[in-house]
C-alpha cells in the first residue's frame, strides 16, 4: 500500500521578526504593459515547457492558482498553496538569504512583487513575480519536491553565515537594483559589476551558507531532472528565463549528474550558466541534502563548530549538552590539554537560552558587551563542597586548569539540573591570564561539558532582535514601471486588452491603435505582437498588417534578445 504524501500544515502565526520583511502587494502598481508582459511570458512558456519542463509544471500553474492572463495576486494563490502545506507572502527585491531560508523552513514562499520591465522580459537578475510565482510555485505542487524545499529551508536556517556572505549579498542586491532601475546609466551598471567582483575576490573562506546556496542554485533555481540525454526543467531560474531555458539544450552547456559535488561549483547570477546538474528524481535531492547536513556545525558541534563560528564573525549559537545555548559573536575559545573546548568568549550583544527560549534576565540587555564562560559541569553539591555557602567566598578549580573565585548568589535550574550559576566579586583565570575581573560586574557561568551543536543566528531570535541594536531594514516598497514617457503607450495596451476581453471587435479602434504606434512608439514590439495575435485569432485582415510585420523585423534587428 502506497504511503500518503506528507503534507505540512501551513504556519498560522508568522514570527514578528519575519513580518518585518513582508511588504504589501499593490495590484494598482501593475501597468497594462506589465500584464501584457506577464501574459506573453506565460504563453510562450507554456508552449515551450510542455515539452521541456517537469511534468508537474503545467498542472502546477493551475493547482497553485496562477493565471496566464494576468499577474497573480498572492491572496488568491494562498488558498491553493495551502493544499500543499504552503503559503506565500509579499516581499520586494532581495531579502537576506538567511531570512529567505527561514521563510522556506516554515513552508512560506516569499514572492517578490515587482514586475520585470519589458526590456528584461526573458531574464532579470532581480527577484520578481515571474521568477517567484511562475518559477517556484508550480513545482511546489509536487509533494517530493515540496518536502525537499522545506527541508532545505530548515537546514539552511541552521547554516552559519559569514560577514563576507553579507557583503556579497549587499553587492548582488545593489547590482540587481541597478540593472532594473530605469534611470541607471551603463556606467552605473559597470560600477556595480566591478563592486560585486571586488567583493567576491575578497572572500577568504567558504562558509556553510555558501555551500548550501550553491546546492540551492543547482537544484531549485537551475535544476534539471530526468536523464542526461533528456533532461526536464524544474528550477525556477530556468522556468522564469525562457531565453536561458532555450539555450540550455545547446551542446556547449554541459549536463552533469547531480551529486554532492555540486557544492564545489560556484555560480554567477549575472551570466548564463555554463553547466547544469541533472537529478534522476526529487528523492535524491533530499538524500544529498541530508548528507550535506551531516557535515555541518549544527550536527557536528565541538571544535569544528566553534572554528566555523569564530571564522564567520557573525551571530551564532553554541549549544552545550545540558541544553543551554549561548548566542552572540564568538570571538575566541580556549582548549584544555586534551584539545577539548574549555572556555568561550563572545563579543557584543549576547543571549543565554534553554531549548530556544531566552532565560529570563539573560538576554542582550544583561549581556550587551559580551559574555564568557568555562565549559564545565557544575552541581550545587560541588559549589557547597568548594565553600560557596551563605554568601561566603569559595573557589573552584576545574580540570581544564581554570579557577573561579567569588560569592555564589543565584542559580537557575531546568529539568531538575543546574544550568546557570551567578557569582559576585568573581575572578576567573587560567594561570596568570585573567579571564574575568571582579570589576566587570556579576559573572554568569553556564553549565555543560560538551559543545553538541553550533548553528547560525540566535536561539530565541525574536527576543534577541527585540533587545539588540541589530537593525531590521524597513520593507521596501513595490515599484511601478509606469513612467511619464510610457503613459500614452500604456493607454494603448489597456485598449487592446479591453478589445481582447470583449465579445465585439471594433476594427476602427484597432486601426487607430496601429497608427498611433507607428507615429508615437516606433520601437515597441509587444503591442504590435498583440495586434497580430488579435488579427490571427479573429481572422481579421488589415491592409497595414504587412507593414506591422516589417516593423517587427526591423525592431528585432536592433536587439538579439528581442529578435529571439
Amino acid at each position: 500500500m502506497t504511503k500518503p504524501p506528507l503534507i505540512h500544515k501551513p504556519v498560522k502565526v508568522i514570527p514578528e521578526y519575519l513580518k518585518a520583511f513582508i511588504s504589501k502587494q499593490d495590484p494598482s502598481l501593475y501597468t497594462p504593459m506589465d500584464h501584457a508582459s506577464w501574459r506573453f511570458i506565460l504563453k510562450i512558456s507554456k508552449n515551450f515547457f510542455t515539452q521541456h519542463a517537469h511534468k508537474k509544471y503545467l498542472d502546477g500553474l493551475r493547482e497553485t492558482g496562477i493565471s496566464t492572463d494576468r499577474i497573480p495576486l498572492i491572496e488568491e494563490m494562498n488558498p491553493s498553496l495551502e493544499k500543499f502545506g504552503w503559503q506565500a507572502v509579499a516581499v520586494v527585491g532581495f531579502i537576506p538569504p538567511s531570512i529567505f531560508m527561514e521563510f522556506l523552513s516554515l513552508g512560506i514562499l516569499p514572492i517578490a512583487c515587482d514586475m520585470r520591465t519589458i526590456d528584461h522580459l526573458t531574464y532579470t537578475p532581480a527577484p520578481d513575480i515571474v521568477h517567484e510565482a511562475a518559477g517556484h510555485a508550480p513545482i511546489i505542487a509536487d509533494y517530493e519536491y515540496s518536502n525537499y524545499l522545506r527541508s532545505y529551508g530548515e537546514i539552511s536556517r541552521k547554516a552559519i553565515y559569514s560577514s563576507q556572505d553579507l557583503q556579497v549579498y549587499l553587492a548582488i542586491r545593489h547590482l540587481s537594483d541597478t540593472k532594473e532601475n530605469l534611470l541607471s546609466t551603463p556606467q552605473n551598471i559597470i560600477d556595480a559589476e566591478i563592486q560585486l567582483e571586488k567583493t567576491l575576490t575578497a572572500i577568504t573562506f567558504i562558509s556553510e551558507a555558501t555551500l548550501l546556496s550553491r546546492m540551492g542554485w543547482w537544484t531549485f533555481e537551475y535544476g534539471l531532472i530526468g536523464s542526461i540525454t533528456d533532461p526536464k526543467i524544474y528550477g525556477a531560474g530556468l522556468l522564469s528565463s525562457l531565453r536561458e531555458s532555450y539555450h540550455l539544450y545547446d551542446k556547449n552547456v554541459k549536463k552533469m549528474e547531480f551529486s554532492l559535488k555540486c557544492i564545489e561549483m560556484n555560480y554567477d547570477i549575472t551570466r548564463p550558466q555554463p553547466q547544469l546538474f541533472v537529478a534522476s528524481d526529487f528523492k535524491i535531492l533530499e538524500e544529498t541534502l541530508e548528507t550535506l547536513s551531516s557535515q555541518m556545525a549544527f550536527k557536528r558541534g565541538g571544535l569544528y563548530g566553534l572554528n566555523q563560528a569564530k571564522q564567520a564573525e557573525t551571530i551564532t549559537t553554541t549549544e552545550l549538552d545540558s541544553g543551554i545555548q549561548i548566542s552572540g559573536v564568538l570571538s575566541d575559545f580556549l582548549q584544555d590539554k586534551g584539545g577539548n573546548p574549555s572556555y568561550l568568549k563572545f563579543i557584543g550583544p549576547t543571549q543565554i537560552s534553554f531549548q530556544d527560549q531566552e532565560i529570563e534576565g539573560q538576554g542582550v540587555s544583561t549581556h550587551p558587551q559580551g559574555f564568557s564562560t568555562p565549559i564545565e559541569n557544575l552541581s550545587e553539591i560541588q559549589l557547597l563542597q568548594a565553600g560557596f555557602e551563605k554568601g561566603k567566598e569559595g573557589q573552584l578549580l576545574f580540570p581544564s586548569g581554570i579557577t573561579l573565585r567569588g560569592r555564589w548568589t543565584k542559580s537557575i535550574y531546568r529539568q531538575g539540573k543546574l544550568i546557570l550559576a551567578t557569582f559576585e566579586e568573581c575572578c576567573v583565570q587560567k594561570g596568570s591570564e585573567i579571564l574575568f575581573s571582579p570589576n566587570w560586574g556579576n559573572f554568569d557561568m553556564v553549565c555543560g561539558l560538551r559543545v553538541v551543536s553550533v548553528f547560525g543566528g540566535a536561539a530565541d531570535r525574536q527576543k534577541y532582535l527585540d533587545h539588540s541594536k541589530e537593525a531590521i531594514p524597513a520593507p521596501r516598497h513595490q515599484k511601478t514601471n509606469l513612467t511619464a514617457e510610457n503613459q500614452g503607450l500604456n493607454k494603448l495596451y489597456a485598449q487592446v486588452r479591453r478589445i481582447r476581453d470583449s465579445a465585439a471587435l471594433d476594427q476602427t479602434i484597432i486601426t487607430e491603435i496601429f497608427y498611433s504606434l507607428e507615429k508615437n512608439y516606433p520601437n515597441d514590439w509587444l503591442l504590435r505582437y498583440e495586434l497580430l495575435e488579435l488579427c490571427k485569432k479573429n481572422s481579421l485582415n488589415f491592409p497595414w498588417e504587412k507593414k506591422l510585420r516589417k516593423n517587427l523585423t526591423r525592431i528585432g534587428k536592433q536587439s538579439p534578445e528581442i529578435a529571439e
